[in-house]
């Protein structure tokens, strides 16, 4: 009979137990799981049973990896983000988070892009560790994702975006999603490109600032092929800073948007 042993299909003997399969595919394997739960002693096996075998400390092999990332996607997501490319402009607590997301999905490619550099202030909202400080942000990004999943792959722009570079940077990606702070720069960005690829997704972030309610913050259309997640209003200022949850709400509606354009859905 075959089973599903981390997440490849197997042919087993049907008086084959947990323990056996351990001793023959993995025997220095020191956690079992079966059926998606830690196995407390030896079980016998049915068809169709999925084991997960791994050895604690051990990193598994990239096609591995994958196999068993993609084996808790909803069905059909990995296979149609894998080959995408996302650029996200602006890798602080929307775009870290926002990429983190994305690699976790995974996506294929990741064009990311930012001229600053973590500082501690950042550490609130930010995927970043007090390690990084000092480092571009964007290579302290590309690391942490290659902890999450090396399999996707990075591109990365240090400096900053204007008029004549935005064409450059993101013109292999097949959906940009705008993370700025400061509204002259979600402007300049948004105009730039959509002159340029008109026919192209842009998913921007507006009003995520605070602690108010978190159903506040939507995804709603803002033209043709532009969607606009937050909450539209609260911006950060005295008294109402930025914020790791709020924050994160609307860099997971901007990544989830994300997702649905590429399987063809409406954000």
């Amino acid at each position: 009979m075959q089973i599903h042993l981390n997440e490849r299909t197997v042919s087993i003997q049907s008086d084959e137990t947990l323990g056996t399969i351990r001793d023959r595919f993995k025997p220095e394997a020191d956690i079992l799981i079966l059926n998606g739960f830690p196995a407390k002693g030896d079980a016998k096996m049915t068809a169709g049973d999925r084991v997960v075998l791994i050895r604690r400390g051990e990193i598994p092999e990239a096609a591995e990896l994958e196999a068993q990332l993609m084996a808790r996607s909803t069905p059909g997501v990995y296979e149609a983000v894998h080959g995408a490319t996302i650029g996200i402009a602006g890798v602080g607590g929307l775009g870290s988070a926002i990429a983190v997301a994305l690699a976790r999905s995974g996506i294929g490619r990741l064009v990311l892009a930012d001229f600053d550099v973590v500082e501690p202030s950042n550490l609130n909202r930010q995927q970043y560790f007090i390690d990084q400080i000092g480092m571009p942000k964007v290579d302290a990004l590309k690391a942490n994702l290659a902890r999450i999943n090396p399999n996707v792959q990075t591109a990365l722009f240090h400096g900053r975006l204007d008029r004549d570079n935005i064409p450059q940077v993101f013109a292999p990606v097949d959906i940009l999603v705008e993370a700025f702070d400061a509204p002259d720069q979600k402007a300049l960005l948004v105009g730039a490109f959509r002159k340029h690829f008109p026919d192209r997704p842009l998913v921007a972030g507006s009003g995520m600032a605070g602690y108010e309610r978190a159903n506040s913050v939507i995804t709603r259309r803002g033209g043709k092929n532009f969607y606009i997640c937050g909450d539209g209003e609260s911006a950060a200022a005295a008294g109402n800073g930025l914020m790791a949850p709020r924050v994160g709400v609307a860099a997971h509606h901007q990544a989830n948007a994300v997702l649905r354009l590429l399987l063809g859905e409406e954000p």
